[in-house]
């Protein structure tokens, strides 16, 4: 992993965010300073996941166990699945799919943003 730098400011500015220090005064220690530090590199790997979504893979392997055990790629799908019935459609000569039902105890679905001019 990359070395961190950070300038006097950002660190300054994330301490009196924390509540850790009063705006204008100094970080007293260098364990205060650390926690400050690793406060600081949260929130920049918090940016980059929100500016990077993680890339769609087609699975390699996708079986349905009886007893409702899912394995993809080998390892088990974390999200819980309805027991209800799966549209499967096996394509020997390309790619194959699976549809299910998941489990949700909510869901949201957000409007595209549209790119429209405003009335005047």
């Amino acid at each position: 992993m990359p070395l961190q730098q950070f300038t006097d400011a950002e660190l300054q500015a994330k301490a009196e965010e924390l509540g850790l220090v009063k705006p204008g005064e100094p970080i007293p220690t260098a364990a205060m300073q650390s926690r400050v530090k690793a406060a600081v590199v949260e929130d920049r790997r918090a940016t980059t996941r929100q500016e990077k979504p993680a890339d769609a893979r087609l699975a390699k392997s996708i079986v349905v166990q009886p007893g409702g055990v899912i394995l993809i790629d080998g390892e088990p799908m974390p999200w819980l699945v309805a027991k209800q019935p799966m549209d499967i459609g096996l394509n020997p000569e390309g790619i194959s799919t699976v549809r299910l039902t998941l489990l949700a105890e909510s869901v949201q679905v957000l409007k595209p943003k549209t790119d429209s001019p405003e009335s005047e």
